[in-house]
């Protein structure tokens, strides 16, 4: 029994497979059968008397000449886990292999259907094979021909760098190949120009796979790694990582990068991180929601996990974000309460880690990192952990830059303060322990105020709403100095040396600090080399 949606083109290696004289001795004809047409020689038309199954199996069973019948879509009779299966049909299949297998003449029965469902009648006759999808090699040489012919015919033109045919390639894995080459004709003929911004359009054919799966999400994204302010170290370390899923690292003899676990205070750009590094290495990007992994039925939380993994898989490379993982995955290595449901979800998820090949490149996120067990974190699962604390005077800087350019080219009314450095360097002084996501809110806010007034922003506004937040460094001092004790010795700060500031933090034993003085030591161990 083949297991795949790709009818023609099982069709074409069967029928290339069977009439070889090199593989198969002697070579076999190749019948084939579906509802609409009946029996029939491959490519010729069937019999209207031969439409049911049961019919189609007799004349089989009666073939006198070295044969190979593929059934196609039989599954209906076959049944399901919650409806029984057509009993005589299961009869008629058990004789056809019988005499098959007992005749003189080589013949062989193939069920070809997308689902693999088989009663327990026969799941011991019955060899399940494994039939993947199209490889990075076989979408490449479609991508080449199809670009060769309509370069001949001039149709085409092609501006595409050094890696972009491979770039487009790997796009499309996951894809049928007719699902690939629809995928690829569409980027052809949009302008008649390929190039290597069209990877685009070959990402929304492969949307419709992830939305099928139910448990996934694709995630549109235009942040770049530049609209992140800081966290140099963390830059770094993924712009050295961009492309490892591609021909030319593995001629380096390197590894795709598996994933990267980021940690750190609420607020301070992990999951902005996530959707920058998509948009940086041109992947898509899709989340995980443990929350829809975990159905009501008696072993669907597994299958859900197994679902989204294969989903994830067929669609790679791509980048599979998982935002507060702790909180999916805090009890499973327990699973307490639940029959054990989240142990052997967590369970399956951590083999995967550890084992997949695809170039699925994992970001989980997590505040309470803590709630983690220690085997989600060693070295094997994540290539690295990274730790980001409150931002620096420096990052804070990079920041408000941000916020404010970005305010006040969308919203021309509000006039043109001068982000110089004056400005920024006043901002910054009063911004002593507040998180990234605090000062885009400051900014805001501020915004809001000149305009419930219609006047011009001034830099009044932003001291009054910096005066009247009190930020997280002050509300869970002692949580975030937890966090940072943690992260001391386990984790790689995210933030650059050059940008870290000079405060050590506060000595054991001291209250917590006010929040003009809550600029933790920048921890974390150095980027390795």
């Amino acid at each position: 029994m083949v297991q795949t949606a790709e009818e023609s083109r099982v069709l074409r290696d069967i029928a290339g497979v069977l009439g070889d004289r090199s593989q198969v001795l002697p070579p076999r004809l190749v019948h084939t059968w579906s509802t609409s047409q009946g029996l029939a020689v491959l490519g010729q038309p069937g019999s209207p008397d031969t439409r049911t199954p049961h019919a189609a199996l007799q004349v089989a069973a009666t073939l006198s000449v070295p044969s190979a019948v593929v059934l196609l879509d039989l599954h209906p009779w076959l049944g399901s886990p919650s409806s029984p299966p057509d009993t005589q049909l299961i009869r008629l299949l058990k004789d056809t292999v019988r005499y098959y297998r007992d005749g003189s003449v080589p013949r062989t029965l193939i069920l070809v259907s997308a689902v693999s469902y088989l009663p327990p009648e026969l799941q011991s006759l019955v060899t399940l094979v494994d039939y993947p999808l199209p490889t990075g090699g076989q979408i490449r040489e479609l991508l080449d021909g199809m670009i060769a012919r309509n370069v001949a015919t001039g149709a085409l033109t092609v501006d595409l760098g050094p890696d972009g045919a491979e770039r487009l390639a790997q796009a499309a894995r996951g894809l049928t190949a007719a699902e690939a080459e629809n995928a690829f004709a569409r980027a052809m003929v949009d302008d008649g120009h390929l190039a290597d911004d069209d990877v685009d359009l070959v990402w929304q054919e492969k949307k419709q796979i992830v939305a099928k799966s139910g448990v996934l999400e694709v995630v549109t994204s235009t942040v770049r790694l530049e609209d992140v302010g800081g966290l140099g170290n963390l830059k770094t370390w993924l712009t050295k990582r961009n492309g490892s899923w591609l021909a030319q690292a593995r001629e380096y003899g390197l590894p795709a990068a598996k994933g990267v676990l980021i940690t750190g205070v609420p607020g301070c750009g992990k999951s902005l991180t996530a959707k920058a590094t998509a948009s940086a290495w041109s992947l898509p990007l899709v989340r995980l929601d443990i929350g829809r992994v975990f159905g009501g039925l008696v072993g669907a939380s597994e299958q859900n996990m197994r679902t989204a993994l294969r989903t994830a898989e067929a669609i790679a490379p791509c980048v599979l974000w998982i935002d507060e993982i702790e909180k999916g995955f805090a009890a499973g290595a327990s699973g307490s309460g639940d029959s054990g449901t989240s142990a052997r979800v967590f369970g399956t998820f951590l083999t995967w880690m550890q084992e997949k090949t695809a170039s699925v490149f994992v970001l989980a996120t997590a505040n309470a990192i803590g709630l983690l067990p220690p085997e989600m974190l060693r070295k094997g699962r994540f290539d690295e952990i990274f730790f980001i604390d409150l931002p620096t005077a420096v990052e804070r800087t990079v920041i408000f830059r941000l916020h404010l350019a970005a305010r006040l080219a969308a919203g021309p009314a509000l006039g043109d303060l001068p982000v110089d450095d004056a400005l920024l360097g006043r901002l910054v002084a009063a911004t002593e322990g507040f998180s990234g996501a605090e000062i885009e809110q400051v900014v805001i806010a501020a915004c809001f105020d000149a305009f419930a007034g219609r006047r011009p922003l001034v830099e009044d506004d932003l001291h009054r709403e910096i005066g009247a937040t009190v930020p997280l460094s002050v509300t869970q001092a002692e949580q975030i100095a937890a966090l940072r004790a943690w992260a001391d010795v386990r984790a790689v700060a995210a933030t650059a040396p050059e940008d870290r500031s000079g405060y050590a933090g506060p000595a054991e034993g001291d209250p917590p600090a006010p929040a003009g003085d809550i600029i933790a030591a920048r921890g974390g161990r150095p980027v390795p080399s």
